[in-house]
């Protein structure tokens, strides 16, 4: 018998979650984070999941892979390594000017973030590649063999390496790559011609040098990882979720750690799109609100939408991603008063410690203290009795809040719910309307451990009328990453211009693309059945600055492929800016290729009704206080674990189960489908 885990690293949790390929069966699993060391809550929720299945060897796990936010933590805090940065002589400064923006138009002393690389680490070489890939200068070996003993001097750790048009020549970035060998071998070594080879130089050095700065941290602690893992006897090859929603193996992802900042969302949206579109949702909203932030992002026609890259702390990264969208406000988020008297929420969270108010060690009031004060939690325990709560505790910290706003504690707690919701719905906007989308077209697919809990109310901010709650909502990105493929990125910058006279060359370039992937995929072992390739072009119309990306259709690169790729900019141009010039030349600026490799996965089983009936399900009940009624409202409280395929709840109720709870206000009403998520139909809009 063979097990397949998928651990995801939360700000607040671990979720794990196994499916056993002989049962088709899937456990879940939470345990508390340990931010210290993330490895120490993995190996033990791993235990105990195994334990929880009934004693199950580690030795039978065949496949395990896993999300983590340690990259994205140490970019956020500033615990990167020491860094080094060799450049082109004349652009050591780029780091600081950018792209001469301010990072808010309106407020002349916003600061721009502090470079990873200090000035006195930026260390210029002589050479210089024209735009057309020309070597104008040839690159002085003597400074450069002077530069790495100058920065092994200063003890960095890393080194940095990016010079101008280096994707069209990457020649000069290899030479450095074997004298930083010679001379410094025990840094870590990053190259903008391998982490990124594409145009735009700030974005390329920004790119380069983030991956540098977070590099050592990433690759020790999955190195670690691997290796306690192994002492655990784990027998299988570990993998690790990339942004773009695939898996690569630990030891791949520790040379490219920058494609993971977006490691621990992605899966869960690459899940949510695979189990909403076998219950026939193809085109969803996702809502996955955590301990510590809410991470949203679109899928239309069952498949996530992409982009090439991301501002991040006001740094740009630029690498292959999902288009997920993230804001801080989670159940952790910490509610306060600002100087103006105005109730806030985050983005601060009281993380996994001391956590909530009602965890026991933290004072301040989050929004799961709200929800325990208006009794949607369970106000004695959660987890199915794994986690106490101390209800009275988080009465005193809401209480906390709402004498100086001069509002009862109820309505401190409703108003906590209410500015979370409106931080949410502004950040379902970014990724729907102000990309052309109508979120009203949509369903909300929530989960994290607090998303089904505000769904309702984020559905109604949002005029969506229809909610599918999965079966294991809690443990959702780490589900999604028993359903996602071996994915690796290829791309090349080379502006082309796209008319079926140009198909030829097109054609060229994604052959030398489809070369690099074909040896990518020898090297993983990749049998020739489980390989296939996504093509994409960003596209612009001549004389723009910016591209909107455009699939290319399968199959030859011939006049009628790219007659259809070029329609489809037309109409991506027309959605994003309201209006399409067919009479333009259109251009290409960079192409992609993404390649594949398919893994098994965990099925999504489907079930049959059963004789039981709805209230057979209810196990208590509740008074939930209701911003509609305002008052504390008597509900029944369903164990999900009891609802069977057919059964119909009509709101006001609560839905408990191990990894999360789900609201329904008055008038909601939720059917189980067959592969047993709960579909909520929105009815009416709130007297608030």
């Amino acid at each position: 018998m063979t097990l397949r885990i998928g651990v995801d690293t939360g700000g607040t949790f671990t979720d794990l979650c196994a499916f056993d390929e002989a049962t088709g069966q899937v456990h879940v699993r939470k345990v508390s984070s340990t931010p210290d060391d993330p490895g120490r809550a993995i190996v033990l929720g791993i235990q105990e999941l195994l334990e929880q299945m009934g004693g199950r060897s580690i030795e039978e796990v065949t496949y395990l892979a896993h999300g983590t936010t340690v990259g994205t933590n140490a970019l956020l805090t500033g615990r990167g390594v020491r860094t080094g940065l060799i450049t082109t002589k004349g652009f050591r400064d780029l780091l600081e000017l950018g792209r001469g923006r301010r990072p808010h138009l309106y407020d002349l002393q916003a600061d721009k973030p502090e470079p990873f690389v200090p000035r006195d680490l930026r260390l210029e070489v002589t050479e210089r590649v024209r735009h057309d890939g020309r070597i104008e200068t040839p690159l002085d070996l003597d400074e450069v063999r002077a530069a790495v003993r100058e920065l092994k001097e200063k003890q960095v750790e890393s080194i940095a390496v990016c010079l101008l048009y280096s994707y069209l020549r990457p020649e000069h970035e290899q030479q450095i790559a074997a004298v930083i060998a010679e001379e410094f071998p025990e840094a870590y070594v990053s190259l903008s011609s391998d982490v990124l080879p594409e145009f735009r130089e700030y974005e390329r050095l920004s790119t380069v040098v983030t991956n540098a700065y977070i590099g050592p941290v990433v690759a020790n602690y999955l190195s670690r990882l691997r290796q306690r893992l192994a002492e655990n006897g784990l027998k299988c090859i570990p993998h690790v979720t990339q942004s773009n929603g695939g898996i690569i193996p630990f030891a791949t992802a520790e040379k490219m750690p920058v494609r993971l900042v977006l490691s621990g969302p992605s899966t869960g949206v690459v899940g949510a799109a695979a189990i909403t579109s076998a219950a026939g949702s193809p085109d969803i909203i996702t809502f996955d609100m955590g301990g510590t932030s809410s991470d949203v992002s679109l899928v239309q026609n069952g498949e996530p939408k992409v982009t090439s890259g991301m501002e991040l702390d006001g740094r740009p990264i630029r690498s292959p991603m999902l288009d997920i969208h993230t804001v801080g406000a989670g159940g952790g988020s910490i509610a306060w008063i600002d100087s103006g008297n105005h109730l806030k929420v985050g983005p601060a969270s009281a993380g996994a410690f001391p956590g909530p108010a009602c965890y026991g060690n933290g004072q301040d009031a989050t929004v799961t203290d709200a929800n325990v004060v208006l009794q949607v939690l369970n106000p004695e325990y959660l987890l199915d009795g794994q986690l106490k709560i101390d209800a009275q505790a988080s009465h005193r910290a809401v209480k906390a809040v709402a004498d100086p706003l001069g509002m009862s504690v109820p309505e401190a707690a409703q108003g906590i719910i209410r500015v979370v919701t409106a931080n949410m719905a502004r950040a379902i906007r970014v990724i729907s309307v102000q990309r052309g989308y109508d979120p009203r077209d949509y369903a909300l697919v929530p989960f994290g451990g607090a998303g089904p809990l505000h769904a309702s109310r984020l559905a109604i901010e949002l005029g969506v009328n229809r909610i599918v709650v999965p079966e294991t909502p809690g443990a959702q990105s780490a589900l999604g990453l028993l359903m996602t493929d071996i994915r690796s990125d290829f791309m090349r910058t080379q502006i082309t211009r796209v008319s079926p006279d140009t198909a030829e060359d097109i054609a060229k370039i994604f052959t030398e693309l489809s070369d690099h992937a074909a040896e990518w995929f020898d090297e993983e072992g990749i049998e020739s059945e489980r390989r296939s390739i996504i093509r994409r072009l960003e596209m612009r119309y001549a004389g723009q600055n910016y591209e909107l990306p455009v699939e290319l259709p399968e199959g030859d690169v011939d006049a009628a492929a790219i007659k259809a790729v070029i329609e489809g900019f037309q109409h991506a141009h027309d959605r994003m800016y309201g209006y399409s010039a067919h009479d333009e030349e259109v251009q290409a600026v960079t192409f992609r290729l993404q390649a594949i490799a398919d893994v098994p996965r965990a099925e999504i089983l489907r079930a049959a009704a059963s004789a039981r009936k709805a209230e057979d399900a209810i196990v208590a009940r509740r008074d939930v206080y209701l911003a509609e009624e305002s008052d504390y409202v008597s509900c029944p409280v369903y164990d999900r674990r009891l609802l069977d395929v057919g059964h119909r709840i009509v709101g006001p109720a609560v839905v408990e189960q191990m990894d999360t709870t789900t609201l329904l206000l008055p008038s909601d009403v939720c059917v189980v489908d067959d592969v047993r998520n709960l579909v909520i139909e929105i009815r009416r809009s709130p007297n608030e």
